[in-house]
């Protein structure tokens, strides 16, 4: 006769699973919070957590806009600057080609070197960006654009300074020709360049301006802890102070401390850098350029002999672009008059003088125009560009060349205004990281040690 052995209950098994789970890690978990030393070591643990947290993470948000600080300061503000450089640069060149064109074998020698100086300053700035800006970059396709085709604009303006001297009419083709390829694709080229470094500028400083919100909030959660540990505390034991976590409550309130004025102070200064300096700079490199489209438009009218109303025509709109006022309030709407507004105490002066240069170089215009209309095309492009140095200094060539000065003036010192705030930030952030980093060190350390005493009252 077979006899089965019963097996175990099936409640038996279940208990048997239920023990188990009792005796894994949040069973224990939960048997230490019942005990004093279990919470105190759980008090610990969390402290010493929050504090290792709060110093990582805010020493890395810091270091983060340490590096968009470094940034602006070594590489996009100067590639910016640089951009419209060569913005400035390709406008200069073609002004003074058509100047150096209009006086033709009297042409002075210093005219030449400036043309020559303008293409050498825009091909090296070119190369310059391109070596600091990725391949993968769309802006590699607009300096690869502007590369190529500032050999080629020279290599018109040569043959039109060629056919010029044999005095061929068909020199001053050449020279509305090179001049529409500057005008067409060269200029606008540069001015998406230059727009484009403008935005990496801007973006770089709204990332070192960025408010560290995430260490505020940790730093204030890792307080209360702290706080809320010390009244448990002191209910327990009527003790009033615990050194350890006193520590650790300082450090971490200087830490705090310590992040608020590095951050707002960061902030500040890359503030008055964009307000005085960044800001005024985009303005006046805009007013720069539309200084030099003018004096082109009042050459090239001219180079054609007055055969085209396109270029009185461009220097009527760049003029009224230049010095316009918003029609209802009467605020500053033109790159000039914007120029002007925007310019910090010390370069706005030099703006001022740049003004007044600009206006006696329109009356001087309006009366050479005066003369064209009254037949004697030779007095009028004397009273606009002249070889002889008598003459010089009461042609519209000279205003335009004094306001390009003031223009050029300022331009260094809003750029040095910006360098001046800007400079030293990124250092100043990452000093303030390394010691938040540190502090949560102590502080971790100080909470450990607090609760440590505590522990060894009940062994």
């Amino acid at each position: 006769m077979r006899i089965e052995r019963p097996g175990p209950p099936a409640t038996r098994s279940g208990g048997t699973e239920a023990a188990v789970v009792r005796r894994g890690p949040v069973a224990r978990l939960g048997r230490a919070a019942r005990t004093a030393p279990g919470r105190l070591r759980l008090a610990g643990a969390l402290l010493a957590a929050l504090t290792l947290v709060f110093g990582a993470l805010t020493a890395v948000q810091l270091d983060s806009r340490a590096a968009a600080a470094g940034r602006v300061v070594d590489s996009s503000q100067p590639l910016s600057q640089a951009a419209a450089e060569i913005n400035r640069s390709l406008a200069d060149a073609d002004a003074t080609a058509a100047s150096g064109f209009l006086l033709a074998g009297a042409e002075p020698r210093a005219v030449r070197e400036r043309y020559e100086q303008d293409l050498r300053t825009a091909s090296q700035l070119i190369s310059e960006a391109a070596a600091r800006t990725t391949s993968s970059s769309d802006l590699q396709e607009l300096l690869s654009t502007l590369n190529q085709k500032v050999p080629v604009y020279a290599g018109l303006v040569e043959t039109a300074r060629a056919n010029n001297r044999q005095g061929f009419p068909l020199g001053g083709a050449y020279q509305r020709y090179a001049s529409e390829q500057m005008r067409s694709e060269l200029l606008p080229a540069a001015a998406r360049l230059s727009a484009a470094q403008d935005e990496v500028l801007a973006d770089d400083l709204a990332q070192a301006r960025a408010t560290p919100w995430a260490g505020y909030a940790l730093g204030l959660v890792a307080l209360l802890a702290l706080a809320w540990v010390q009244l448990a505390l002191f209910r327990r034991t009527n003790r009033v102070f615990n050194i350890g976590l006193l520590a650790a409550s300082a450090s971490v309130l200087a830490a705090v401390l310590w992040l608020t004025v590095s951050a707002t102070g960061a902030g500040a200064a890359l503030g008055r850098g964009e307000r005085e300096g960044a800001a005024p700079l985009r303005a006046l490199n805009a007013a720069r350029v539309d200084v030099l489209t003018a004096r082109l438009a009042e050459n090239l009218h001219y180079v054609s002999r007055g055969s085209s109303s396109t270029y009185s025509n461009l220097w009527t709109t760049t003029t009224g672009r230049l010095y316009a006022r918003a029609p209802e309030r009467g605020e500053p709407a033109g790159t000039l008059a914007q120029a002007r507004a925007l310019a910090p105490a010390d370069a706005r002066a030099t703006v001022d003088q740049a003004l007044r240069d600009y206006e006696q170089w329109n009356e001087r215009h309006t009366a050479a125009t005066a003369l064209e209309n009254q037949g004697d095309y030779q007095a009028a492009l004397d009273a606009t560009v002249t070889a002889r140095e008598a003459d010089a200094p009461r042609t519209a060539d000279a205003a335009f060349a004094a306001a390009d000065r003031q223009l050029a003036h300022a331009a260094l010192l809003e750029e040095g205004r910006f360098r001046d705030e800007a400079l030293g930030v990124d250092e100043d952030l990452r000093t303030a990281a390394v010691g938040i980093a540190a502090l949560g060190l102590v502080a971790a350390a100080a909470a450990l040690g607090g609760l440590g005493r505590r522990l060894a009252e009940y062994r």
